[in-house]
């Protein structure tokens, strides 16, 4: 089996690559990492979308026999980006993991598997991702095993109800209002990814920046 797998250059996934690979090692030692879809190589058998922001073309996607991508929603609610830190900065902590084939357009393609998982309160973005991770390898490595053991992917099933849309986070995003109180903001200071956007403030006409970290 050959695997390649898409990760953008300024992902937190990008911190997780040797990871990725001795989670999947089981299945083959034949995987590589790009970070744009337009190197991506032909002849192989899955392509992984793991955390990757741009649209991909048909003609990229025929390059290998199967591309999926593991997304933070209950599909086809939460299409988009970041879903995760959207449904958390919502007040909900019961996310549904979902892992699709990938299409044309973003989020739409069949679904492969779905799982729930519990995201508490008082975990911060370091552990936040850990979760994130765990949940999705879980998902890629289910569909794996059964792409080995039977020669073909599981069964796929058409997502059904009302689309919903998650834009696309910017540094802006990661913005606390200096009049509100901590409390009030901490979900959005959990969020934070402290090397690529993190939390900051402005205060007489001067940025800070705040980094949180939980005591262990």
């Amino acid at each position: 089996m050959k695997i390649q797998i898409l990760i953008n250059k300024n992902s937190w996934a990008q911190d997780y690559k040797k990871l990725i690979k001795f989670k999947l090692k089981k299945f083959t030692k034949k995987i590589i990492f790009l970070n744009d879809h337009k190197k991506l190589k032909n002849r192989y058998d899955i392509n992984i979308i793991f955390s990757y922001f741009k649209i991909i073309e048909k003609k990229y996607l025929n390059k290998s026999k199967f591309n999926i991508i593991p997304h933070e929603s209950d599909l086809p609610k939460g299409q988009g980006m970041s879903p995760l830190t959207w449904q958390i900065l919502k007040g909900k902590n019961n996310i549904t993991f979902s892992l699709i084939e990938a299409s044309h357009k973003i989020d739409d393609g069949p679904i492969y598997y779905k799982r729930r998982k519990i995201i508490k309160a008082d975990v911060v973005f370091n552990e936040i991702k850990n979760i994130q991770f765990e949940t999705n390898i879980a998902l890629i490595k289910k569909f794996l095993n059964f792409y080995k053991k039977k020669g073909k992917t599981p069964n796929k099933s058409i997502p059904k109800g009302k689309k919903t849309y998650f834009r696309t986070r910017t540094p802006k995003d990661s913005k606390l209002n200096i009049n509100k109180s901590l409390k009030s903001q901490f979900n959005l200071l959990r969020l934070c990814d402290t090397k690529n956007y993190p939390a900051f403030f402005y205060l007489n006409k001067k940025k800070y920046f705040l980094k949180l970290e939980k005591k262990k």
